[in-house]
């Protein structure tokens, strides 16, 4: 048999749900106290690792934990309390903080392996929904992420208990970060694969046109010469340097137009009279997301690389940060 959707009654369900689980985390925000500070400090002190650990749905945020400290400054991993019990405790040093994860607070295959952890030496915090669970009372520090109740409408799926301790589990992983002066660039260096990362690491240098790749004409040369330039090197733009290799102007597809608008033949204009002056040029170790901030703002479709004596070293144009992926 096939159930039938009631649609307004998903709908209210739905909403209860998001409300429950809201006023879950909500609920944390009062109830942080030396404990939370205890935990960090235990972990920026930690000279191991940060090993997670929780069976079932509090497993699965005990994983979801552990990789977000990994990523973010803090060697981590999680180890399975049943595999733990069976060889996997092996990987726990006395140099390690270990995080137990347990709504109950009583799950046996958690419980079972702790004295162990205690033995070596471990210092062990505990993450529960109890305060006089087993695990709470075991635990060197515990952070009390219980729930009134769980959105699930029997109150028996692990739901709202399982939100707040992924919240909790957050906002004790954002906490170390910001003491260990974590910033951007680092999350960059641990995430060299995904967008932030490309964006974060990749410079003007690493995206800009040299050599032959490069448009450019002297001061005294003429717009037939600077059209060349533009056809050939298809980037939108000439650059024009002076002798010494310096910037002069740019002369790009919009003066071209306005030129186009005079009467007569353009062609052996001085490009000195119709190019742009003191266009807005960038250094080669900036990021190139300042590059694209830079356009954005000027609503500019090209820039001009400079060394710091204001000589020419490259160009880009928005088409090149596209194709490398920075926007």
């Amino acid at each position: 048999m096939i159930a039938k959707i009631n649609g307004d009654r998903a709908l209210t369900l739905a909403r209860d749900v998001l409300d429950i689980e809201a006023d879950a985390v909500r609920g944390l925000r009062d109830r942080l106290d030396g404990g939370f500070v205890g935990a960090v400090d235990l972990i920026l002190s930690c000279r191991g690792r940060v090993v997670v650990s929780g069976i079932g749905k509090s497993g699965h945020i005990a994983r979801k934990l552990a990789a977000t400290l990994a990523s973010t400054g803090t060697p981590a991993f999680f180890v399975h309390p049943a595999e733990a019990s069976h060889g996997d405790l092996g990987m726990v040093t006395a140099d390690d903080v270990f995080i137990a994860m347990s709504n109950s607070g009583e799950s046996e295959e958690l419980v079972s392996i702790l004295p162990l952890v205690k033995r070596l030496g471990a210092k062990l915090i505990a993450m529960t929904g109890r305060p006089g669970s087993t695990l709470a009372q075991l635990a060197d520090v515990h952070l009390n992420s219980g729930v009134e109740k769980e959105a699930c409408s029997l109150n028996l799926a692990p739901t709202a208990s399982t939100t707040a301790a992924l919240a909790l589990g957050d906002a004790l992983a954002v906490a170390v970060l910001d003491a260990r002066g974590f910033g951007a660039d680092d999350f960059a260096r641990s995430h060299p694969g995904g967008a932030l990362g490309r964006r974060l690491l990749t410079y003007v240098r690493d995206v800009m046109r040299t050599g032959d790749q490069l448009p450019v004409v002297r001061d005294d040369a003429t717009v037939r010469d600077a059209l060349f330039q533009l056809t050939a090197k298809r980037m939108g733009m000439t650059a024009i340097v002076d002798q010494e290799e310096r910037v002069a102007g740019i002369f790009t597809d919009g003066d071209l137009r306005r030129v186009l608008e005079r009467a007569g033949d353009f062609r052996n204009l001085p490009i000195g009279s119709v190019m742009t002056k003191a266009p807005r040029t960038i250094a080669a170790d900036h990021l190139a997301v300042e590059a694209v901030e830079l356009m954005e703002r000027h609503r500019i479709n090209q820039m001009l690389v400079v060394d710091p004596a204001g000589k020419l070293i490259g160009a880009l144009n928005m088409h090149d940060l596209f194709s490398k992926k920075v926007i």
